[in-house]
């Protein structure tokens, strides 16, 4: 997935204005029989299951299992092969088209434009997605710690200072819906902490999905589904 199919420029005036009221409305995310296979081979099928607000939850499985192809079905950004996924803002049916609007994303096939400098990727991604409560663009880089960096280009970034300007950036967006694929990928010790004290501090009141094979990231979440449970 790229900046492109994240970010839907139609829309920006619209998210901009929007009222989540995140500790009022529950978000649901609804499975049934969800399945998905690539060529003739299932990935996984016969998924029923219901994700929450505020709830957290974390998708298990070994490397190649099907995780991050199922946190895509989660976050829209792939069909299923099979069965129906319904979202909802309390008893309202979110719009498949419209369910970007009401999450943010953080993982290793989002790209971020390496032609930006870590201030214009801040400022870019909040024209889509609005700060949460007293945070504002010095924030985020405060957040980071990347004072210096503030006007360094994104393609001179390590691997470890992509994944954290990704993880904060879903972090500090105000949408009632989070979703981490392998939050800790390519983040040291200090890394992990840092990423730790985030959710702690703005995963709070959301409806929280993380992938994961790495037990000291998903610890904390309330329910925990295996996709190695729904092979064919």
């Amino acid at each position: 997935m790229d900046y492109k199919t994240y970010y839907r420029p139609s829309t920006i005036n619209q998210i901009n204005t929007m009222d989540y009221g995140l500790s009022t409305i529950n978000y649901h995310i609804t499975l049934q029989n969800i399945g998905r296979r690539f060529n003739r081979d299932w990935i996984f099928r016969g998924i029923d299951h219901t994700f929450n607000s505020p709830e957290t939850y974390a998708i298990l499985g070994p490397n190649g299992s099907g995780k991050s192809t199922l946190l895509q079905v989660l976050n829209g950004s792939l069909s299923p092969s099979a069965g129906t996924i319904s979202f909802f803002k309390g008893d309202e049916l979110i719009d498949i088209e419209q369910v970007f609007q009401h999450m943010s994303l953080a993982a290793p096939y989002l790209e971020l434009i390496e032609e930006f400098t870590l201030t214009e990727v801040i400022d870019f991604h909040f024209k889509f997605k609005p700060y949460k409560a007293g945070i504002d663009a010095a924030a985020v880089i405060d957040i980071l710690g990347m004072h210096s960096s503030k006007n360094k280009a994104i393609r001179y970034f390590s691997s470890g200072m992509k994944q954290r300007l990704k993880l904060a950036l879903a972090f500090c967006a105000d949408t009632p819906m989070l979703m981490l694929d392998e939050p800790t990928s390519n983040l040291d010790t200090q890394g992990v902490e840092w990423y730790l004290s985030l959710v702690q501090q703005y995963a709070q009141n959301r409806l929280t999905i993380i992938c994961s094979n790495q037990e000291h990231e998903y610890s904390f979440c309330d329910h925990r589904l295996n996709v190695s449970d729904f092979k064919s």
